[in-house]
């Protein structure tokens, strides 16, 4: 069918509070770290990037794509926060950084990610792995496949939690797809930004591990609420760093610093580049009325189309931006009508070029009429009063 395009311009003009033109960041910052992104968490937009696409290995980074298939488990119902996982002997064993988890032992869903957000324990994260998906290697199967999905296109996981292994490898911007679907779940945040955190540990529940988190940023970068440190010795110092300010949301990788203390510095510059020279727009709110459209063979004859998610968009400041709003709609409906069907979208796009878009779903359910519903309205309309 035809799609009808209603388009609504709006033009607006943003004002900066600088006398001078945005900064050209790479002419005034060296990065020494090996690779960086900078990206807008609304649209994927990269901002600065220094060899995003080389293949490196993450080290606890890995933890962000466990994290992420937790959340989306914890969403869909499969798992709960509250559910026990059982420590397997595999888990115990993982080394590096760890709850020292003993084979047996019971702990739940939100304890394991306590250990895994806070202070990126390795046995947490296979905990968690083999609960999910049953067993490590259909977990690692589920991340893969998982990132195939998000298009992290130069990925190939080998395992949950991040520790050196042959063909185990990742790249910055591909690291910054995953930390951007991460942070769509709101609670994760609860996790990411605890500074400390007291674990219960062992098979009698005898021991308290008392966490720190491994993410220093938390307590020197306003509007910081995540996401993820790594070290191994052949990955390096990396790090995945989120903030937001008003209705914009930046993340920040950085893989292969030299220490610490570069990853950490190197992440904050990326952040104040991306806030000195861009801001974010709500163009859409969540659960908008966009239009009343006709329903044929329903119960109900209208039906008001809402938005799915609220919508902001990145501009660049100083400058006049126009931007424009296309509803795509499909030229006619039929019932049945699910509530939160999907119906057509909303595109934003700037100067020609798609800058975002979100869908348009059913306020609510409209059925399908049936003989008994027609006969009925017939009935009630021959017996009404006439106008």
């Amino acid at each position: 069918m035809n799609n009808r395009r209603i388009i609504l311009m709006i033009t607006i003009f943003v004002f900066s509070f600088f006398i001078f033109e945005p900064m050209v960041f790479a002419d005034e910052t060296v990065i020494e770290s090996k690779s960086a992104v900078l990206i807008d968490a609304a649209t994927g937009e990269v901002l600065f990037e220094q060899n995003k696409d080389e293949k490196l290995p993450p080290a606890s980074i890995t933890k962000i794509m466990t994290m992420l298939l937790t959340m989306e488990a914890v969403d869909s119902g499969k798992i709960t926060l509250e559910d026990k996982v059982n420590i397997s002997e595999l888990a115990s064993k993982m080394g590096g950084t760890q709850l020292y988890l003993e084979p047996g032992e019971l702990r739940t869903v939100e304890e394991l990610l306590i250990g895994v957000a806070v202070e990126s324990a390795n046995d947490a994260a296979t905990a968690l792995g083999e609960y999910i998906g049953g067993t490590q290697e259909s977990f690692v199967k589920m991340m893969n496949d998982r990132a195939k999905e998000l298009g992290m296109n130069n990925t190939k996981f080998k395992n949950a939690n991040g520790l050196s292994e042959e063909g185990h490898y990742t790249t910055a911007y591909d690291i910054a797809i995953m930390s951007k679907e991460l942070v769509k779940h709101p609670k994760i945040h609860q996790y990411l930004t605890m500074w400390m955190a007291n674990v219960t540990v062992g098979k009698n529940n005898d021991k308290t591990r008392t966490l720190a988190n491994t993410n220093k940023l938390l307590r020197s970068y306003d509007g910081l609420d995540g996401i993820k440190t790594g070290y191994t010795s052949e990955a390096k110092h990396c790090l995945s760093a989120t903030s937001k300010k008003g209705n914009l949301r930046l993340i920040s990788v950085i893989l292969s610093a030299p220490d610490s203390k570069v990853r950490f510095e190197e992440a904050a510059k990326l952040l104040d580049y991306g806030f000195a020279n861009y801001d974010g727009i709500q163009v859409v709110d969540k659960g908008e009325e966009v239009k009343e459209i006709d329903i044929e063979k329903g119960k109900s004859e209208k039906l008001k189309v809402i938005t799915e998610e609220p919508l902001n968009v990145l501009i660049k400041k100083g400058a006049d931006q126009e931007i424009d709003k296309k509803i795509v709609l499909k030229k006619s409906y039929k019932a049945p009508i699910k509530k939160g069907e999907k119906l057509g979208e909303i595109v934003v796009s700037s100067e020609g070029k798609e800058i975002g878009k979100v869908n348009l779903v059913a306020s609510q359910p409209i059925e399908k009429t049936n003989v008994l519903f027609m006969y009925k309205k017939l009935i009630n309309n021959l017996l009404s009063p006439s106008k």
